[in-house]
Protein backbone atom coordinates (compact mmCIF):
# COMPACT_ATOMS: atom_id res chain seq x y z
CA UNK A 1 0.00 0.00 0.00
CA UNK A 2 1.66 3.22 -0.95
CA UNK A 3 -0.72 5.54 1.37
CA UNK A 4 -1.99 9.05 0.38
CA UNK A 5 -0.93 10.65 4.16
CA UNK A 6 2.88 9.79 4.27
CA UNK A 7 3.55 6.87 6.19
CA UNK A 8 7.26 7.41 7.55
CA UNK A 9 9.45 7.44 10.06
CA UNK A 10 10.84 11.43 10.12
CA UNK A 11 13.87 10.90 12.41
CA UNK A 12 15.28 7.54 10.08
CA UNK A 13 16.60 7.93 6.59
CA UNK A 14 15.19 6.39 3.87
CA UNK A 15 16.65 3.00 3.79
CA UNK A 16 15.69 2.67 7.99
CA UNK A 17 12.53 3.32 7.16
CA UNK A 18 12.42 0.67 4.68
CA UNK A 19 14.11 -1.86 7.51
CA UNK A 20 11.11 -1.06 9.55
CA UNK A 21 8.91 -3.35 7.28
CA UNK A 22 11.11 -6.34 6.40
CA UNK A 23 9.31 -9.44 7.18
CA UNK A 24 12.73 -11.26 8.04
CA UNK A 25 14.98 -12.15 11.43
CA UNK A 26 17.22 -9.72 12.89
CA UNK A 27 20.04 -8.24 11.61
CA UNK A 28 19.31 -10.84 8.87
CA UNK A 29 19.42 -7.78 6.35
CA UNK A 30 22.20 -5.31 6.78
CA UNK A 31 22.23 -1.71 6.20
CA UNK A 32 24.35 -1.29 3.24
CA UNK A 33 23.01 -4.26 1.69
CA UNK A 34 19.37 -2.66 2.05
CA UNK A 35 20.78 0.93 0.74
CA UNK A 36 22.31 -1.40 -2.21
CA UNK A 37 19.03 -2.76 -3.40
CA UNK A 38 17.26 0.98 -3.10
CA UNK A 39 20.34 2.50 -5.07
CA UNK A 40 19.83 0.08 -7.87
CA UNK A 41 15.70 0.40 -7.41
CA UNK A 42 16.21 4.68 -7.96
CA UNK A 43 18.04 3.72 -10.58
CA UNK A 44 16.10 1.51 -12.52
CA UNK A 45 12.36 3.03 -11.41
CA UNK A 46 14.18 6.76 -11.69
CA UNK A 47 12.84 8.10 -8.44
CA UNK A 48 15.19 10.09 -7.40
CA UNK A 49 16.00 10.21 -3.60
CA UNK A 50 18.99 9.16 -1.68
CA UNK A 51 18.71 6.44 0.53
CA UNK A 52 21.42 7.35 2.99
CA UNK A 53 19.25 10.86 3.36
CA UNK A 54 17.28 11.58 6.76
CA UNK A 55 13.36 11.65 5.91
CA UNK A 56 12.57 14.77 7.93
CA UNK A 57 15.24 16.17 5.24
CA UNK A 58 13.51 15.74 2.42
CA UNK A 59 10.67 17.80 1.02
CA UNK A 60 7.25 16.37 0.40
CA UNK A 61 8.14 15.41 -3.37
CA UNK A 62 10.79 13.23 -1.92
CA UNK A 63 8.91 11.89 0.81
CA UNK A 64 6.33 10.54 -1.18
CA UNK A 65 8.95 8.94 -3.63
CA UNK A 66 10.08 7.32 -0.82
CA UNK A 67 6.91 5.85 -0.20
CA UNK A 68 7.05 4.49 -3.27
CA UNK A 69 10.68 2.65 -3.53
CA UNK A 70 9.29 1.46 -0.30
CA UNK A 71 7.09 -0.71 -1.68
CA UNK A 72 8.93 -1.58 -4.66
CA UNK A 73 11.64 -2.99 -2.36
CA UNK A 74 9.04 -5.84 -1.54
CA UNK A 75 8.40 -6.71 -5.00
CA UNK A 76 4.56 -7.14 -4.50
CA UNK A 77 1.65 -9.25 -6.41
CA UNK A 78 -0.98 -6.63 -5.27
CA UNK A 79 -0.07 -2.94 -5.16
CA UNK A 80 -2.51 -0.52 -3.89
CA UNK A 81 -2.00 3.24 -5.01
CA UNK A 82 -3.39 6.08 -3.46
CA UNK A 83 -2.67 9.54 -4.88
CA UNK A 84 0.75 8.40 -5.95
CA UNK A 85 1.81 11.26 -7.42
CA UNK A 86 0.22 13.93 -5.82
CA UNK A 87 3.37 15.46 -5.55
CA UNK A 88 5.76 14.17 -8.55
CA UNK A 89 6.69 16.17 -11.59
CA UNK A 90 4.67 14.93 -14.39
CA UNK A 91 7.71 13.68 -16.15
CA UNK A 92 8.41 11.61 -12.98
CA UNK A 93 4.29 10.71 -12.88
CA UNK A 94 4.98 8.88 -16.71
CA UNK A 95 7.66 7.24 -15.39
CA UNK A 96 6.00 5.64 -12.83
CA UNK A 97 3.21 4.68 -15.31
CA UNK A 98 5.97 3.12 -17.39
CA UNK A 99 6.57 1.06 -14.36
CA UNK A 100 3.04 0.46 -13.25
CA UNK A 101 2.54 -1.16 -16.89
CA UNK A 102 5.15 -3.11 -16.91
CA UNK A 103 4.46 -4.49 -13.56
CA UNK A 104 0.57 -5.44 -14.89
CA UNK A 105 1.81 -6.80 -17.79
CA UNK A 106 3.68 -9.51 -15.29
CA UNK A 107 0.69 -10.34 -13.51
CA UNK A 108 0.71 -8.51 -10.99
CA UNK A 109 -2.31 -6.88 -9.34
CA UNK A 110 -2.94 -2.80 -9.12
CA UNK A 111 -5.43 -0.51 -7.85
CA UNK A 112 -4.92 2.91 -8.84
CA UNK A 113 -6.77 5.73 -6.70
CA UNK A 114 -6.72 9.09 -8.09
CA UNK A 115 -9.03 12.09 -8.82
CA UNK A 116 -7.05 12.86 -12.01
CA UNK A 117 -8.29 11.76 -15.17
CA UNK A 118 -5.04 11.64 -17.33
CA UNK A 119 -3.79 9.82 -15.04
CA UNK A 120 -6.71 7.06 -14.92
CA UNK A 121 -6.34 6.91 -18.50
CA UNK A 122 -2.81 6.52 -18.79
CA UNK A 123 -2.26 4.32 -16.49
CA UNK A 124 -5.75 2.11 -16.34
CA UNK A 125 -7.41 -1.23 -18.19
CA UNK A 126 -10.97 -0.90 -16.35
CA UNK A 127 -12.31 2.36 -14.28
CA UNK A 128 -14.63 2.23 -11.53
CA UNK A 129 -16.25 5.66 -9.59
CA UNK A 130 -16.49 5.63 -6.53
CA UNK A 131 -18.80 8.81 -4.62
CA UNK A 132 -19.21 9.74 -1.12
CA UNK A 133 -18.84 6.15 -0.46
CA UNK A 134 -20.94 4.44 -3.23
CA UNK A 135 -19.55 2.41 -6.26
CA UNK A 136 -21.18 4.59 -9.39
CA UNK A 137 -20.36 1.38 -11.95
CA UNK A 138 -17.33 -0.20 -13.80
CA UNK A 139 -16.42 -0.24 -17.54
CA UNK A 140 -13.18 -0.43 -19.64
CA UNK A 141 -11.17 2.13 -20.21
CA UNK A 142 -12.15 1.82 -23.99
CA UNK A 143 -15.29 2.61 -23.17
CA UNK A 144 -15.27 5.87 -22.05
CA UNK A 145 -13.16 9.51 -22.27
CA UNK A 146 -11.93 12.37 -20.02
CA UNK A 147 -14.46 14.61 -19.88
CA UNK A 148 -17.24 12.21 -20.15
CA UNK A 149 -15.76 10.60 -16.99
CA UNK A 150 -15.03 14.04 -15.67
CA UNK A 151 -19.08 14.69 -16.16
CA UNK A 152 -20.08 11.49 -14.40
CA UNK A 153 -18.15 11.62 -11.57
CA UNK A 154 -18.24 15.53 -10.73
CA UNK A 155 -20.31 16.89 -13.08
CA UNK A 156 -18.12 19.46 -14.26
CA UNK A 157 -14.80 19.42 -15.96
CA UNK A 158 -11.64 21.63 -15.39
CA UNK A 159 -10.49 23.90 -18.03
CA UNK A 160 -6.94 24.04 -19.66
CA UNK A 161 -6.64 27.58 -18.86
CA UNK A 162 -8.37 30.20 -16.59
CA UNK A 163 -9.13 33.18 -18.58
CA UNK A 164 -8.59 36.32 -16.48
CA UNK A 165 -8.42 40.26 -17.48
CA UNK A 166 -4.55 41.43 -17.44
CA UNK A 167 -2.58 42.42 -14.55
CA UNK A 168 -3.46 46.29 -14.00
CA UNK A 169 -1.88 46.86 -10.44
CA UNK A 170 1.84 47.44 -10.34
CA UNK A 171 2.17 47.73 -6.62
CA UNK A 172 4.53 44.94 -4.86
CA UNK A 173 2.77 42.54 -2.73
CA UNK A 174 6.47 40.49 -2.26
CA UNK A 175 9.65 41.54 -3.57
CA UNK A 176 12.45 38.56 -3.51
CA UNK A 177 15.70 40.27 -3.48
CA UNK A 178 19.01 38.59 -3.85
CA UNK A 179 17.82 36.08 -1.37
CA UNK A 180 19.58 32.74 -0.62
CA UNK A 181 17.29 30.57 1.87
CA UNK A 182 18.42 28.89 4.54
CA UNK A 183 19.32 25.49 3.66
CA UNK A 184 20.31 26.40 0.19
CA UNK A 185 23.77 27.94 1.43
CA UNK A 186 25.65 25.83 -0.78
CA UNK A 187 23.29 25.09 -3.82
CA UNK A 188 22.59 28.80 -4.62
CA UNK A 189 24.22 30.93 -6.52
CA UNK A 190 26.16 33.85 -5.07
CA UNK A 191 23.52 36.74 -6.76
CA UNK A 192 20.47 34.55 -5.25
CA UNK A 193 16.79 34.62 -6.15
CA UNK A 194 15.02 37.73 -6.90
CA UNK A 195 11.72 38.50 -8.36
CA UNK A 196 8.31 40.54 -7.49
CA UNK A 197 5.04 39.11 -7.41
CA UNK A 198 2.20 42.20 -7.85
CA UNK A 199 -0.94 42.90 -6.11
CA UNK A 200 -3.39 41.46 -8.41
CA UNK A 201 -1.41 39.22 -9.92
CA UNK A 202 -1.12 35.24 -9.66
CA UNK A 203 2.68 33.61 -9.93
CA UNK A 204 2.85 30.22 -10.14
CA UNK A 205 6.81 28.31 -9.50
CA UNK A 206 7.06 24.87 -10.68
CA UNK A 207 10.18 22.40 -10.22
CA UNK A 208 11.10 19.09 -8.93
CA UNK A 209 10.77 18.85 -5.59
CA UNK A 210 14.05 19.41 -3.26
CA UNK A 211 15.13 22.32 -5.92
CA UNK A 212 14.35 25.18 -3.30
CA UNK A 213 10.62 25.27 -3.19
CA UNK A 214 10.26 24.54 0.50
CA UNK A 215 13.28 27.04 1.56
CA UNK A 216 11.99 29.45 -0.93
CA UNK A 217 8.27 29.45 1.24
CA UNK A 218 10.30 29.44 4.70
CA UNK A 219 11.81 32.61 4.13
CA UNK A 220 8.90 34.61 2.39
CA UNK A 221 6.05 33.40 5.54
CA UNK A 222 9.41 34.17 8.43
CA UNK A 223 9.34 30.66 9.36
CA UNK A 224 12.85 30.42 8.90
CA UNK A 225 14.98 33.53 8.63
CA UNK A 226 17.48 33.37 5.59
CA UNK A 227 20.81 33.29 5.11
CA UNK A 228 21.13 36.42 2.47
CA UNK A 229 18.99 38.71 0.85
CA UNK A 230 15.72 40.82 1.31
CA UNK A 231 11.95 39.95 1.80
CA UNK A 232 9.78 42.69 1.67
CA UNK A 233 5.80 42.13 1.85
CA UNK A 234 3.71 45.30 0.70
CA UNK A 235 7.00 47.58 0.45
CA UNK A 236 7.80 47.04 3.96
CA UNK A 237 11.09 44.88 4.98
CA UNK A 238 10.22 42.34 7.06
CA UNK A 239 13.29 39.75 6.56
CA UNK A 240 14.27 37.67 9.34
CA UNK A 241 11.10 38.68 11.36
CA UNK A 242 8.83 36.13 13.09
CA UNK A 243 5.91 33.79 11.33
CA UNK A 244 3.02 36.64 13.24
CA UNK A 245 4.88 39.79 11.42
CA UNK A 246 4.30 38.35 8.12
CA UNK A 247 0.79 37.54 9.35
CA UNK A 248 0.03 40.84 10.53
CA UNK A 249 1.15 42.24 7.45
CA UNK A 250 -1.33 39.95 5.86
CA UNK A 251 0.37 36.97 4.11
CA UNK A 252 -1.81 33.89 4.14
CA UNK A 253 0.30 30.88 3.93
CA UNK A 254 -1.41 27.20 2.61
CA UNK A 255 1.47 25.07 3.38
CA UNK A 256 2.65 22.08 1.56
CA UNK A 257 3.04 19.51 4.69
CA UNK A 258 -1.14 20.51 5.68
CA UNK A 259 -0.77 18.06 8.89
CA UNK A 260 2.53 19.35 10.27
CA UNK A 261 1.93 23.12 9.52
CA UNK A 262 -1.31 23.62 8.88
CA UNK A 263 -3.02 22.28 11.53
CA UNK A 264 -2.86 20.95 15.04
CA UNK A 265 -4.07 17.71 14.27
CA UNK A 266 -4.99 17.34 18.00
CA UNK A 267 -7.24 20.14 18.33
CA UNK A 268 -11.29 20.57 16.99
CA UNK A 269 -12.00 21.52 13.98
CA UNK A 270 -13.37 24.55 15.24
CA UNK A 271 -10.63 25.67 17.33
CA UNK A 272 -8.18 24.85 14.06
CA UNK A 273 -10.96 27.48 11.65
CA UNK A 274 -10.02 29.99 14.03
CA UNK A 275 -6.61 28.96 14.42
CA UNK A 276 -5.22 32.68 13.09
CA UNK A 277 -8.09 34.61 13.94
CA UNK A 278 -8.96 33.73 17.92
CA UNK A 279 -7.22 36.48 19.40
CA UNK A 280 -9.02 39.22 16.85
CA UNK A 281 -12.62 40.53 17.12
CA UNK A 282 -15.55 39.51 17.02
CA UNK A 283 -14.14 36.01 18.51
CA UNK A 284 -12.55 37.16 21.47
CA UNK A 285 -12.48 39.61 23.73
CA UNK A 286 -10.25 40.84 26.57
CA UNK A 287 -8.47 37.03 26.04
CA UNK A 288 -11.64 35.70 26.22
CA UNK A 289 -12.76 33.62 23.39
CA UNK A 290 -16.55 34.08 22.53
CA UNK A 291 -17.29 30.06 21.17
CA UNK A 292 -20.90 30.81 19.80
CA UNK A 293 -18.70 33.68 16.92
CA UNK A 294 -16.19 31.00 16.25
CA UNK A 295 -18.83 28.19 16.10
CA UNK A 296 -20.51 30.43 13.59
CA UNK A 297 -17.52 31.38 11.61
CA UNK A 298 -16.67 27.41 11.28
CA UNK A 299 -19.81 26.25 10.00
CA UNK A 300 -19.59 28.92 7.45
CA UNK A 301 -16.40 27.80 6.35
CA UNK A 302 -17.30 24.19 6.27
CA UNK A 303 -20.08 24.96 4.39
CA UNK A 304 -18.54 27.15 1.77
CA UNK A 305 -15.94 24.36 1.24
CA UNK A 306 -18.18 21.72 1.54
CA UNK A 307 -15.59 20.03 4.31
CA UNK A 308 -17.06 16.66 5.46
CA UNK A 309 -17.09 17.02 9.52
CA UNK A 310 -18.78 14.69 11.70
CA UNK A 311 -18.65 17.69 14.53
CA UNK A 312 -17.08 20.80 15.11
CA UNK A 313 -16.50 20.78 18.67
CA UNK A 314 -16.22 16.82 18.91
CA UNK A 315 -14.16 16.03 15.77
CA UNK A 316 -10.55 16.17 16.26
CA UNK A 317 -8.61 17.15 12.54
CA UNK A 318 -6.53 14.24 13.16
CA UNK A 319 -9.45 11.79 12.01
CA UNK A 320 -10.11 14.05 8.68
CA UNK A 321 -9.03 12.75 5.50
CA UNK A 322 -6.28 14.83 3.61
CA UNK A 323 -8.81 16.65 1.54
CA UNK A 324 -10.81 17.90 3.92
CA UNK A 325 -7.94 19.16 6.01
CA UNK A 326 -7.08 20.91 2.93
CA UNK A 327 -10.64 22.45 2.54
CA UNK A 328 -10.13 23.61 5.70
CA UNK A 329 -7.11 25.32 5.46
CA UNK A 330 -8.49 26.80 2.06
CA UNK A 331 -11.12 28.43 3.88
CA UNK A 332 -9.06 29.73 7.17
CA UNK A 333 -6.36 31.29 4.98
CA UNK A 334 -8.57 32.91 2.36
CA UNK A 335 -11.53 34.46 3.95
CA UNK A 336 -10.51 37.68 5.15
CA UNK A 337 -9.46 38.25 1.15
CA UNK A 338 -5.78 38.16 2.51
CA UNK A 339 -3.29 40.67 0.24
CA UNK A 340 -0.99 38.41 -0.15
CA UNK A 341 -1.07 34.81 -0.42
CA UNK A 342 1.77 31.63 -0.18
CA UNK A 343 -0.30 28.80 -1.78
CA UNK A 344 2.06 25.59 -2.00
CA UNK A 345 0.10 22.61 -3.50
CA UNK A 346 -3.21 24.38 -2.89
CA UNK A 347 -5.30 21.10 -4.39
CA UNK A 348 -3.60 18.08 -3.44
CA UNK A 349 -6.11 15.37 -2.32
CA UNK A 350 -9.26 17.74 -4.00
CA UNK A 351 -10.90 16.38 -6.60
CA UNK A 352 -12.11 18.11 -9.84
CA UNK A 353 -14.92 20.11 -8.74
CA UNK A 354 -13.66 21.32 -5.73
CA UNK A 355 -9.76 22.12 -7.63
CA UNK A 356 -12.20 24.12 -10.09
CA UNK A 357 -14.14 25.84 -7.19
CA UNK A 358 -10.52 26.89 -5.17
CA UNK A 359 -9.39 27.88 -8.96
CA UNK A 360 -12.01 30.11 -8.93
CA UNK A 361 -11.67 31.45 -5.73
CA UNK A 362 -7.76 32.21 -6.28
CA UNK A 363 -9.28 34.05 -9.33
CA UNK A 364 -11.68 35.82 -7.37
CA UNK A 365 -9.09 36.91 -5.04
CA UNK A 366 -6.63 38.04 -7.75
CA UNK A 367 -9.78 40.28 -9.02
CA UNK A 368 -9.80 41.86 -5.18
CA UNK A 369 -6.16 42.80 -5.48
CA UNK A 370 -4.43 39.78 -3.65
CA UNK A 371 -0.95 38.73 -4.60
CA UNK A 372 -0.63 35.29 -5.11
CA UNK A 373 2.67 32.99 -5.31
CA UNK A 374 1.62 29.52 -6.38
CA UNK A 375 4.12 26.89 -6.21
CA UNK A 376 3.18 23.38 -7.49
CA UNK A 377 4.81 20.57 -9.09
CA UNK A 378 1.19 19.94 -11.15
CA UNK A 379 1.93 22.01 -14.22
CA UNK A 380 -1.66 21.71 -15.54
CA UNK A 381 -2.90 23.97 -12.33
CA UNK A 382 0.49 25.87 -12.82
CA UNK A 383 -0.49 26.84 -16.28
CA UNK A 384 -4.14 26.96 -15.76
CA UNK A 385 -3.94 29.56 -13.11
CA UNK A 386 -0.67 31.45 -13.08
CA UNK A 387 -0.63 35.35 -14.64
CA UNK A 388 3.35 34.40 -15.14
CA UNK A 389 5.61 31.01 -14.37
CA UNK A 390 8.90 30.94 -12.99
CA UNK A 391 11.13 27.59 -12.76
CA UNK A 392 12.82 27.22 -9.80
CA UNK A 393 16.60 24.57 -10.23
CA UNK A 394 18.73 24.19 -7.35
CA UNK A 395 17.67 27.44 -5.44
CA UNK A 396 17.91 29.72 -8.09
CA UNK A 397 15.24 30.76 -11.00
CA UNK A 398 16.54 29.89 -14.15
CA UNK A 399 13.76 31.32 -16.17
CA UNK A 400 9.92 33.13 -16.03
CA UNK A 401 8.07 33.36 -18.84
CA UNK A 402 3.88 34.90 -19.28
CA UNK A 403 1.72 32.38 -18.44
CA UNK A 404 -1.03 32.49 -21.54
CA UNK A 405 0.51 30.46 -24.10
CA UNK A 406 3.39 29.25 -22.19
CA UNK A 407 5.18 25.87 -23.19
CA UNK A 408 4.82 22.91 -21.45
CA UNK A 409 8.11 21.36 -23.28
CA UNK A 410 10.40 24.06 -22.39
CA UNK A 411 9.18 24.74 -18.30
CA UNK A 412 9.77 20.50 -18.45
CA UNK A 413 13.08 21.35 -20.06
CA UNK A 414 13.90 24.09 -17.59
CA UNK A 415 12.65 21.95 -14.02
CA UNK A 416 15.16 19.23 -15.76
CA UNK A 417 17.89 21.81 -15.03
CA UNK A 418 19.22 25.02 -17.47
CA UNK A 419 21.60 22.66 -19.23
CA UNK A 420 19.19 20.31 -20.72
CA UNK A 421 19.46 20.46 -24.40
CA UNK A 422 15.88 22.31 -25.00
CA UNK A 423 16.40 25.03 -22.31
Amino acid sequence: MVHQELMLVPAFTVAQNVMVGLNAPAFSFGLAEVERRLDELVAHYGLKVDPRARVEDLSAGEQQRVEILKVLFHAPQVLLLDEPTSLLTPGEADQLFVVLRAMADEGKGIVFISHKMREVFAVSDRVTVLKLGKMQGTCHISETDEDELTRRTFGETVPEYMERPAVSSDKPAIEVRALIPTGLESKAPAAGMSFKLRRGEIMGIAGVAGNGQTELIEAITGLVPPAAGEVRILGEDLTGEPPRAFIEKGVAHIPERRREIGIVEQMFVAENVALKDYRKSPFSKLTVMNQSEITSHAEKIVKRFNALVPDLWQTECRILSGGNIQRLILGRETWRKPPVIIASHPTEGLDARAIRHTWELFLELRAQGSGILLISEDLDEIMSLSDRIGVIFEGAMVGIVDGRGADRELLGHWMAGPGSEAA
